[in-house]
């Protein structure tokens, strides 16, 4: 009897086991400190046009020509990182970079999301590892729906993706990137390989084709008679093409 109870206890256990969610992990290098994304490693040569607002969780950066002057111009990795996210998220963000970054904070592992958007080029791809000060992308304007300059963003929140609509812009979700930047120039503990969770937040069904299929790396303007359907758009999405995201 008492090994009939031992057999039953050890498949349920498996069997739970078995059915339990898993975590998808990465490994990536642990960050030794962060810089600003632009005019690296101390963003000289621009200025923050805008920043942290109720309705804008991160910061504008444009170059001190305004205007275009700086179209093209390179935007950087903060720190190292994983790439989760690099091809062109359409609506009001265009191009987008999204980086996974652990620092060590107060003796434990932290994770941070740093995004970068509206970018003319991306040069780098999703599940790359990337470096402190490595070039990501290029200064963009969404495909001319703004002036160029770089919108950046810090995220305490791995749920947010490219679905910002779904979080309260505060921030219990964010941080405000220069705040987060300034103490953190150097930090201990980096250098080292470490896991992190990544596959953490979802995409719209649009987003979530192949990226040969979706044509990230270099898409077509959207014009007012291309604009998506309502059926091709992202669940949570909305579309806005006349305030910088």
């Amino acid at each position: 009897m008492r090994r009939s109870v031992f057999w039953i206890f050890l498949f349920c256990l498996l069997a739970a086991l078995v059915a339990a969610p898993t975590r998808d992990m990465a490994r990536t290098r642990v960050a030794d400190g962060f810089d600003q994304p632009v005019g690296k490693p101390d963003a000289d040569g621009y200025y923050m046009s805008r920043g942290f607002l109720s309705y804008h969780p991160g910061e504008d950066w444009n170059g001190l020509g305004g205007g275009n002057t700086d179209l093209g111009a390179p935007v950087y990795a903060i720190g190292d990182g994983y790439v989760t996210f690099a091809r062109n998220a359409r609506m009001g963000w265009g191009n987008v970079v999204l980086i996974r970054h652990l620092f060590v904070e107060k003796g434990s592992l932290q994770t941070i999301d740093s995004m970068y958007a509206h970018l003319s080029k991306i040069m780098v791809r999703e599940g790359q590892q990337v470096r402190r000060g490595q070039q990501v992308g290029t200064i963009g304007t969404n495909f001319g729906m703004y002036k160029a300059h770089l919108h950046f963003e810090i995220r305490k929140n791995l749920r947010i993706g490219i679905n910002r609509s779904a979080f309260a812009r505060d921030f219990t979700n964010y941080y405000r990137p220069g705040a987060f930047i300034a103490p953190r120039r150097k930090l201990t503990g980096g250098g080292r390989s470490a896991p992190v969770e990544i596959n953490t937040y979802t995409l719209g069904r649009e987003l979530s084709l192949p990226l040969d299929e979706s044509k990230s790396s270099d898409p077509k303007p959207v014009g007012k008679k291309a604009a998506p359907t309502p059926s091709a758009t992202p669940r949570g999405f909305r579309i806005n093409r006349f305030e910088d995201l």
